[in-house]
């Protein structure tokens, strides 16, 4: 980290993520209503429920792709600010999605990708290359080699393995050095191998001070250094807590609303189904 990107976390306030009385919509759905949550800045947060619990919503307004309902009681606040430019928000928060990953044409560059990463934008077509200066290239083609080694740039992106496709995506969001990494279902479509070597990535991020906010309804990427498991349900937090705390039978099989079982082993966390 550089002494620059050390000096700007220090000036951060202290809350990554300040939410009061917050109603939000995706579309004509109301998703969220009256919602209350509090991030602090530097906790390793796993935001966990079923397919349609909210997570999602809750990533794309936290990346500022949508908004809360406009109402003088409530509050939604990243960093301490409710407005941001959002190439201004992008130098703070890094964003991996397995949805952000459909989006690249096939044709892609694995470099332009990453490139991208300095501009919020999808490739870096036409005029959008010329907004690239030369210390960009660097930072790029050094995170680039740094997670999939020398002479990748030029690989088009869908000649790439899904996981390959993946680590290209996690260097998009890291070029910035941002303190904080929101992960949207890391390891969506991930054999085992690239799955492990994913964690195995993640985990080093986290011991290198990265602050970690994965979005999943998995519990198998819920990493050991996980403080506090926010989990949602129907567009309602369920639970809030540490690990130890929200991660049993009881309460995950309500959610879920299927019975389930709960195995933890060195700090990872499994769900088995229960033998009826």
């Amino acid at each position: 980290m550089t002494a620059d990107h050390a000096a700007r976390r220090d000036n951060l306030p202290q809350d990554l993520l300040d939410i009061r009385n917050a109603t939000l919509y995706r579309g004509e759905n109301c998703v969220f209503e009256n919602l209350s949550l509090r991030i602090r800045r530097g906790e390793h947060v796993v935001v966990l429920g079923p397919n349609g619990a909210g997570k999602t919503t809750l990533v794309k307004a936290l990346n500022r792709e949508l908004y809360p309902r406009a109402d003088s009681r409530s509050r939604f606040r990243i960093l301490g600010r409710d407005r941001w430019n959002v190439w201004a928000l992008r130098s703070h928060l890094g964003i991996v999605s397995a949805e952000l990953q459909q989006n690249y044409r096939a044709e892609a560059s694995a470099r332009d990708v990453v490139l991208s990463g300095f501009l919020s934008s999808i490739g870096v077509h036409g005029t959008l290359a010329d907004a690239i200066d030369s210390k960009q290239r660097v930072r790029a083609e050094k995170t680039l080699t740094a997670l999939l080694g020398p002479d990748t740039g030029d690989r088009a992106f869908a000649t790439l393995s899904t996981g390959e496709q993946r680590r290209v995506l996690l260097a998009r969001a890291l070029v910035h050095e941002p303190h904080t990494l929101i992960l949207d279902e890391p390891a969506s479509g991930l054999d085992l191998k690239s799955r492990f070597d994913l964690m195995r990535r993640l985990r080093q991020l986290a011991a290198d001070g990265t602050s970690l906010v994965i979005v999943t309804h998995h519990l198998h990427e819920i990493l050991p250094e996980t403080e506090r498991i926010i989990l949602l349900r129907d567009g309602e937090i369920a639970a809030d807590g540490p690990p130890p705390t929200v991660l049993n039978d009881r309460t995950l099989s309500e959610v879920y609303d299927t019975p389930i079982r709960v195995v933890e082993s060195d700090g990872w966390y499994f769900a088995l189904p229960v033998q009826t």
